[in-house]
This record gives C-alpha cells, structure tokens and sequence, in this order.
C-alpha cells in the first residue's frame, strides 16, 4: 500500500493544484464581473481543493518515508539525466513555492473570514497579496511536480 501511494500521490496532488489553479482564475473571473455568489462559491471550492492537496501531500511524505526511509525525492544531479540550468531553475521554483506555501493557508483563511463578516475592503486589501501569492503556488505546485516526476524523473 505504501509503495502504491508514494507512486501515485504525487499525481493526484499536481492534479489538485491544478484545480485549484482553475479555480482561482474562474473565482477572478467572477468577482470582475459583478458575480459575488459565484466568487464565494467558487473560491471556497479552491480552499477545499487546496485542503484536500494538503491531506493528500502530507499522506505521500509519510507514505514516501515508509517505503524509501526519506520525505522527499531528490533531483537528479547526473548532468545527463538534468542539466545543471534545470536543477537551479528546480531549485529556484521551489525555494519560492515553500516560502509562499507555508504563509498562504494562512491569508487564504484570513481573506474568507474578512469576507464571511462582511469586512469587504479588508478582504480586498489583502487578496491584493495573498491572491497572486495563492495563484504562484498552485502554478508553480504544478511546475515542481512536471520537474521532478515527469520531465527528469
């Protein structure tokens, strides 16, 4: 069981922050276009997503750990297998994505209380920063995952 879900997880949680992607440019989308319900509708699916990515991705580090005695896959170092521009540009990605990763939970939260008691300019204030900073993780989310599982795994 384990080996099955350290193979495939990593499948499964690109695939929910891709989601998650999608859901965020429809949720701006809405909100542009006067579309308030939809927006909550649709922002509250990407947090459950965004949970639900969550779950999945600590499940695949213990899952991973059980079966390889490591949390993480490693980037390749074999010049042949990934050059050296990629895994700077692998390592660049995700320094950045962990960075916001672990502060977005955080003001995704914060931004749906403010809008849940009606505080609506504060909830724009800080979906100025914490929208983009969402959107950069679920985007590049995806990206670490094509760089390490498909492109030079």
């Amino acid at each position: 069981m384990w080996e099955f879900l350290a193979g495939n997880l990593p499948h499964l949680t690109a695939a929910l922050n891709l989601t998650a992607t999608v859901l965020l440019v429809i949720g701006l989308i809405s909100i542009r276009r006067g579309k308030a319900r939809r927006h909550k509708s649709v922002m509250l699916s990407a947090l459950g997503v965004s949970a639900v990515f969550l779950l999945m991705y600590l499940l695949h580090k213990v899952s991973l750990y059980m079966t390889t005695g490591e949390f993480n896959n490693k980037f390749p170092t074999d010049t042949n297998v990934a050059p050296l521009a990629a895994r700077y540009t692998y390592y660049g990605i995700l320094i950045t994505h962990l960075m916001l990763a672990i502060i977005v939970p955080v003001l995704a939260l914060r931004a749906v209380f403010l809008a849940m008691k009606g505080r609506i300019a504060e909830h724009k204030r800080l979906v100025r920063f914490a929208f983009p900073a969402w959107m950069y993780v679920s985007v590049t989310g995806v990206l670490v995952y094509l760089m390490l599982y498909q492109f030079y795994g």
